[in-house]
């Protein structure tokens, strides 16, 4: 099991989809894909893989998740390993360009 630990980008992003009356289903969603990040990084509901257009703020490989499939704009989790071990560092939260 792994600690989830935010930046401040991350925790705003998330409070605007808790708090957004209209997003309530995405929050579900989004709240049950951090769910499996916090237990299994590579559950295959998430579909993790490597975002190669970001590193983390020392290099570390920065992965994206899936918090909806076949939706719209659909959101995603952004993520790397870190800052020590069996610790994951949330980065944003955001829907899919």
């Amino acid at each position: 099991m792994y600690k989830l630990f935010w930046t401040e980008k991350a925790k705003k992003q998330y409070k605007i989809i808790k708090n957004g009356r209209a997003l309530e289903k995405r929050y579900k969603s989004v709240k049950k894909a951090l769910s499996y990040l916090k237990n299994n990084p590579r559950h295959p509901g998430l579909q993790t893989h490597r975002f190669t257009s970001l590193e983390g703020p020392n290099g570390e490989k920065v992965f994206e998740a899936y918090a909806e499939q076949n939706t719209p704009a659909a959101y995603r989790v952004f993520w790397y390993y870190g800052p020590d071990k069996n610790k994951i560092t949330v980065i944003a939260i955001t829907s899919h360009p």
